[in-house]
């Protein structure tokens, strides 16, 4: 698992950064180095790292006589590294923060607009079956708000769509309930009629809905690709990725009035705490409100 994270922040520099594959083969070896470390600690989880973890790290380097240079390296390198990922909503808190600043950091996440998201819903094209697919996946996730680990390894078995929920597996194998709504209920319907049919592969495909080409599950980076396309096409300059759908499906319930317990749930936060970053970007929602609708709001 800290394997295919560290994939993917290394395709992230190549594609979305411009990167040269010498600059993304350092950031692998630096990484990599302090991915041996944890491990031989007998960490497993990124989300289980701390500041204290890292320091531990540089004070072995540092016995190991490495440079002023390289340890301002390692640090730099370990500092994108978890801020992308803690941006992703992979790990809940940025360790490299309290190193650098003496203070945590909560970081608002970009959000999109009600109208933002229809502009993306109309960039696939529903008369293809790709196009129905990629629909689905944009309309399932915003309705839900689910990670793009939950999204990928969504299941035939939990669609409750009598039921108007779908049941999602998510971190540390917690499985809870999730309303879905009828739009996202009418597309995947559509795309598990007309599309899967035509991308299943009887030995690989499984029992998981959303499918490649090769009839196998999607990558976390094939549907990031998508979502990014998506955006561009709609002329969207925000960084736009599957997590900036939670994040809108978050604020635009809190904006609406929801409850912040039973958006912790939806979420399947463990903590309260994680989903209060929301209702920062709600008081910005009800802040802007009085400025325009209230006399001397102005």
């Amino acid at each position: 698992m800290i394997e295919s994270f560290l994939k993917e922040y290394l395709t992230y520099l190549r594609l979305e950064k411009n990167l040269s594959d010498n600059s993304v083969e350092s950031y692998k070896s630096d990484l990599s180095k302090f991915i041996l470390y944890i491990k031989k600690i007998g960490m497993t989880d990124l989300n289980s790292v701390t500041a204290r973890n890292i320091s531990e790290f540089f004070d072995l380097q540092r016995k190991e006589s490495i440079s002023t240079s390289t340890s301002a390296r390692y640090l730099s390198a370990l500092k994108g590294f978890f801020s992308y990922l803690y941006d992703q909503s992979y790990v809940e808190n940025d360790p490299t923060d309290i190193l650098s600043s003496g203070r945590r950091r909560r970081k608002l996440p970009a959000v999109l607009s009600v109208k933002e998201i229809d502009k993306m819903f109309d960039i696939p094209d529903v008369k293809k079956p790709l196009g129905i697919r990629d629909r689905a996946m944009l309309e399932i996730c915003y309705s839900s708000g689910l990670r793009v680990s939950e999204l990928i390894n969504l299941k035939i078995s939990d669609l409750l769509f009598d039921d108007e929920v779908i049941r999602v597996l998510g971190k540390g194998s917690k499985q809870r309930i999730v309303p879905v709504g009828r739009s996202a209920v009418k597309w995947v319907t559509e795309y598990m009629i007309k599309t899967r049919p035509l991308l299943e592969n009887k030995i690989k495909s499984g029992n998981i809905i959303f499918l490649n080409k090769r009839g196998t599950k999607l990558s976390r980076m094939g549907v990031w690709k998508i979502f990014n396309y998506c955006a561009r096409e709609a002329n969207i300059t925000k960084n736009v990725h599957p997590h900036t759908f939670r994040h809108s499906f978050a604020t635009h319930l809190l904006e609406g009035g929801a409850d912040l317990r039973a958006v912790q749930e939806m979420l399947g936060h463990s903590d309260i705490s994680t989903t209060q970053i929301y209702t920062h970007i709600d008081r910005d929602f009800i802040k802007q409100v009085h400025k325009d609708f209230h006399p001397r709001g102005g």
